[in-house]
């Protein structure tokens, strides 16, 4: 369902494409990232909808069969991935607005419904030493 209890989740086309966007969620074209409510239970935004994001991965429609989880495009290429959807993705026409949805175009690329999102690496938190209550630091790092 597109629209939840009559709530929008996602910046995509709504009316008749390609030549109406009633903009029922609020956007004809681009939205502010913080414009809709979280798309899942990890809090994420903008995970589909509004711009395809490009990610890291060359263009590629043979992976790697064991690579079950997260597997990697080639080495190079000529495209590059990009996932998610964007506000111009209607159901009569690109039907990609879900976070599995792959295309592809070349990195000169230079198209309005065109992003990227910054991701970093978070480390998980260093294991606490035996005894070590939280908020206090252990003999050994109190006199480093």
């Amino acid at each position: 369902k597109l629209s939840p209890g009559g709530r929008h989740y996602a910046n995509i086309w709504q009316g008749k494409f390609p030549r109406v966007n009633s903009a029922e969620d609020g956007f004809a074209f681009t939205a502010p990232a913080h414009a809709f409510p979280a798309q899942n239970g990890y809090g994420l935004k903008n995970m589909l909808g509004n711009v395809w994001e490009w990610v890291e991965d060359w263009w590629t429609t043979k992976h790697i069969a064991s690579a079950a989880e997260d597997p990697s495009g080639p080495a190079m290429g000529s495209e590059k991935a990009k996932k998610g959807g964007s506000f111009l993705c209607h159901k009569s026409f690109c039907y990609r607005y879900r976070t599995v949805a792959r295309h592809h175009n070349t990195p000169d690329s230079a198209t309005t419904n065109n992003g990227f999102r910054c991701a970093r690496s978070v480390s998980p938190a260093p294991a606490r030493a035996s005894g070590e209550e939280a908020g206090q630091s252990s003999s050994l790092s109190s006199e480093l």
